[in-house]
């Protein structure tokens, strides 16, 4: 076993730590104890042990003023830990806190933050956690070893499905004194545990009602965070308030995070209406996902004079994906041969050219552009080796990285593409009967929705309706508000959505929420292919069990492969940057951490603009 201890001497809390590392490396260094004051999944921490802040938040950054954060959609609840209603997500991180908190410039590593320490062995059957005791509510309670257990449970037992998924691997928890807690994790076969229990959220016991928590409220949450929720606008808005005596704010974790008074969550219905919002500065930044917004909307005033700042940001993780997303739950889509068909008939080479100006590419997977991808790579050793029981479902071409995506003339009328398309629909089952493709048995018309909530998606949508009617195939394009696609996509109530997994380069426990089978009925998942594949199952369980980082990338790939060749979606492109607009009143760090834009490090520049004030 290993421990670290924090020490907190003089008026400056000077940060003194004696550790062990605690991290999957530790078979590589043998069971010798070293200096160490947090735990990485793979490796060593990157900060030394008397580091004063993250490298990419500012120290000095000043206190005050107001960010305004412009929010697609609504919200019915503020507790984010349930299935149930809609709710406002930044409750995580800037009200509720979790035992540990990650540094973003790592794949995957972890520092004290309710904890003040932690303890696990090599083979990390058990973890145990010590609390900080200056952690405090926003009530002034302290935060104690029976709040933990209290969450645990709660969760466990009527959180949300990746909860319940991640929390039932504990075999046995306990308290030793009113600090500390212990998580027996033997037979779990699963070393991200304990890593995934210290970002648990740690909800006070004395504040929450077990009886209604599955049931969405309105009421502010008591958390332990650096903020409070001081007025809600159902349906509107939400106001974070600064919390003055918060525990935490001299954690070197926390320097220069945090800057802002108050953080308005302002929410708008419909896209082009919030965009609209923000041009007049009715808030103060906005994540752009449209490229041809980004490539010729923002020539307005505010723009061209400097008001209004554009960011490119390139992060270090995977490449974000979007994807056409086939609901295999639909007997339409079972058949395999049914979606190999209708990847070929997508035509990207058109789409990017007319409607994208040529910012994007595409790849197949889902860690694109990362060492984690399989795509263009052959498998090695190990990958072949767990990919064995399993050989007969895995092409040879996606085994040996041969594979590529379809690539058509780009005329819109690619007849090459079109026949191969079509042997595979008569493959399984579906006959053109003049201009109409038909079930060969029903005669039923080959015909599904399409199901999309903005622009660019829509016209993706058409494009791609256009292609499907040259074979015969009848798709119709829903658009609905951003509210109805969330339940839509929750409930698997869709035949054909576009969606995206963001992915880290420390992929774990969530691929079972992204793809697991126990998932693929289960609402709230995000298995929204509905994914039941035992070579995916197994590759995730692979992934969990790896102690070294080859074996660990091994495992991922030999996963990316596995959902490569099931064809659950049609890869649509892969976005290498960050779009970023910001009003000039607020500033962001120079440095950019490993994920990317981190609106907890920025801050207020001066007072507002005369527009905004209005």
């Amino acid at each position: 076993m290993f421990k670290f201890q924090r020490l907190f001497e003089g008026p400056g809390l000077r940060l003194c730590v004696v550790a062990s590392v605690l991290a999957v490396g530790l078979s590589a260094i043998g069971a010798r104890a070293e200096e160490a004051h947090a735990i990485a999944m793979h490796g060593k921490p990157a900060m030394p042990a008397d580091f004063t802040h993250m490298p990419y938040a500012n120290p000095d950054a000043p206190k005050g003023g107001r960010l305004t954060w412009g929010v697609l959609g609504t919200f019915d609840s503020l507790n984010p830990f349930i299935v149930r209603g809609l709710a406002a997500q930044q409750m995580r991180g800037y009200v509720i806190e979790s035992l540990l908190a990650r540094g973003n410039d790592e794949p995957f590593t972890l520092y004290g933050l309710l904890a003040r320490s932690v303890e696990t062995n090599d083979e990390r059957s058990f973890v145990t956690f010590r609390l900080d005791p200056r952690a405090r509510f926003s009530d002034g309670k302290p935060v104690t070893a029976e709040d933990v257990l209290f969450s645990w449970q709660l969760l466990r037992d009527h959180g949300r499905p990746n909860h319940r998924q991640y929390y039932a691997k504990v075999a046995r928890a306990e308290a030793p004194d009113p600090l500390t807690v212990r998580f027996d994790l033997a037979g779990a076969n699963d070393r991200e545990l304990p890593l995934i229990l210290g970002l648990m959220p740690i909800l006070p016991k004395h504040a929450v009602d077990v009886a209604t928590f599955e049931e969405t409220t309105l009421t502010s949450p008591i958390g332990s965070g650096p903020y409070r929720v001081t007025a809600v606008k159902p349906g509107a808005s939400v106001t974070l308030t600064r919390d003055p005596d918060y525990w935490g704010r001299d954690l070197a974790i926390n320097r220069g995070l945090y800057n802002f008074d108050e953080i308005r969550l302002d929410y708008f219905r419909e896209a082009n209406g919030q965009f609209e919002a923000f041009k007049r500065g009715l808030y103060d930044f906005r994540i752009e996902h449209e490229p041809l917004r980004w490539h010729d909307g923002y020539d307005f005033p505010a723009a061209r004079s400097g008001e209004v700042i554009r960011d490119t940001v390139k992060p270090g993780l995977p490449q974000p994906s979007e994807f056409l997303v086939f609901n295999t739950r639909r007997p339409l889509f079972a058949d395999i041969r049914v979606r190999q068909a209708l990847t070929l008939l997508f035509d990207f080479e058109l789409v990017n050219r007319n409607y994208f100006f040529g910012l994007y590419s595409r790849v197949a997977g889902y860690f694109a552009g990362s060492d984690l991808s399989a795509y263009g790579r052959p498998a090695d050793a190990r990958e072949r080796e767990l990919l064995k029981p399993f050989a007969a479902q895995i092409r040879p071409d996606i085994m040996d990285g041969s594979y590529r995506l379809p690539v058509t003339d780009g005329s819109g009328r690619d007849r090459t593409k079109l026949r191969a398309a079509l042997k595979l629909l008569s493959d399984a089952g579906y006959d053109l009967d003049g201009t109409v493709l038909r079930n060969r048995a029903t005669k039923a018309p080959f015909a599904f929705e399409i199901l999309v909530t903005t622009r660019d998606q829509e016209r993706i949508a058409l494009a791609f309706q256009r292609d499907l009617k040259r074979a015969g195939i009848e798709p119709s394009v829903r658009t609905v508000d951003p509210v109805q696609f969330d339940q839509r996509r929750l409930a698997y109530e869709f035949d054909m959505i576009q969606n995206r997994w963001d992915q880290s380069l420390s992929p774990g426990n969530e691929q079972s929420f992204y793809w697991g089978s126990a998932a693929a009925d289960n609402p709230g998942t995000r298995n929204y292919m509905g994914a039941r594949d035992g070579a995916v199952d197994a590759m995730i369980a692979a992934l969990l069990e790896a102690r070294e980082h080859t074996d660990f990338v091994s495992s991922v790939r030999a996963l990316d492969r596995a959902l490569i060749a099931g064809f659950y979606t049609i890869p649509l492109f892969n976005v290498s940057e960050q779009w970023i607009a910001r009003w000039n009143r607020i500033e962001r760090p120079k440095t950019t951490s490993l994920s990317g834009y981190l609106p907890e490090t920025w801050w207020s520049k001066g007072q507002p603009q005369a527009h905004q004030a209005k």
